[in-house]
């Protein structure tokens, strides 16, 4: 039996090699992630938050790839049979792996459209959050309960994407309903004074009061005011407090939902008796 001894074949001229080649990654290391942040930071500056993340990821995974295949020549190895064994690695897995190129596709397509960016919050379907980041993959979304979700890029192809803070401005609408006894311009005068003396609220473009339909039990205005988005939540609270805060100060009736039963002029009226209370409390007894 013959026995080999792997040490025998460790000469000191591997040592030095490999000697060599851990200075090398120590300190080209150091050197490739301190450049991955500027070249973030830069991009990010003038593309976008997005943008800066995955040219730092394009250059980092590239520049690594470099230094492992000089770190690996500096140790004896040849790369060609390892780059052969690489390639058909690479076409198995492509065939094996469909949906995983389906979303890189369709990420590709995502940063080229770019229909949203990192930070904004968009609508997926019933999902709704801030966009942490745009991968080759998926996107990573953080909802307002705080949760983190992942979605794969394909399905964001394929879906209805609502940018909910694209543009710097939003617009609330609020339906107002009141009694069908009320003045409808007295109560269109209070809602433009409650939009004006709101800091929030803007000028520009004006608030609007609009017809929006007679309902079972009251006349109905949409009110819509436009506002800042990153105001948008404290606003459309602050006016929803401040409409029932006027209306009552100003005896504005705000009818709950009722029903009246009619039945017709050829019919008789339904015999009502009003009983007092106290009667009713005798009778009981």
């Amino acid at each position: 039996m013959i026995e080999i001894n792997i040490w025998d074949y460790l000469d000191e001229t591997f040592w030095k090699n490999l000697t060599k080649g851990v200075l090398f990654l120590a300190i080209t290391v150091p050197i490739i992630l301190y450049f991955r942040k500027v070249v973030r930071q830069a991009v990010t500056r003038k593309y976008g938050v997005h943008y800066g993340m995955l040219t730092s990821k394009v250059f980092y995974y590239t520049l690594m790839g470099i230094v492992l295949m000089a770190f690996l020549t500096e140790l004896g190895f040849s790369l060609g049979p390892l780059l052969g064994a690489a390639g058909i690695v690479g076409v198995a897995l492509g065939f094996a792996s469909q949906t995983s190129v389906s979303n890189v596709i369709s990420g590709l397509f995502l940063i080229a459209e770019k229909p949203f960016e990192v930070g904004d919050v968009i609508t997926v379907g019933d999902l709704t959050g801030a966009v942490l980041s745009i991968d080759t993959l998926s996107i990573k979304i953080r909802t307002f309960d705080n949760r983190f979700v992942r979605v794969p890029n394909e399905m964001i192809l394929k879906q209805v994407v609502v940018n909910i803070t694209r543009f710097p401005i939003r617009r609330i609408d609020i339906p107002v309903g009141f009694a069908y006894k009320e003045d409808i311009e007295r109560v269109r005068t209070i809602l433009f004074d409650i939009a004006a003396n709101n800091n929030l609220a803007l000028e520009e473009p004006a608030p609007m009061v609009n017809f929006n339909s007679f309902s079972s039990s009251s006349v109905e205005l949409m009110f819509r005011v436009w506002v800042a988005k990153t105001d948008f939540l404290a606003l459309r609270d602050q006016l929803h407090l401040s409409i029932k805060k006027r209306f009552d100060e100003e005896g504005v009736e705000i009818p709950f939902p009722h029903v009246s039963l009619y039945t017709g002029e050829a019919s008789k009226p339904f015999p009502i008796t009003m009983v007092p209370p106290e009667t009713e409390k005798q009778d009981k007894l």
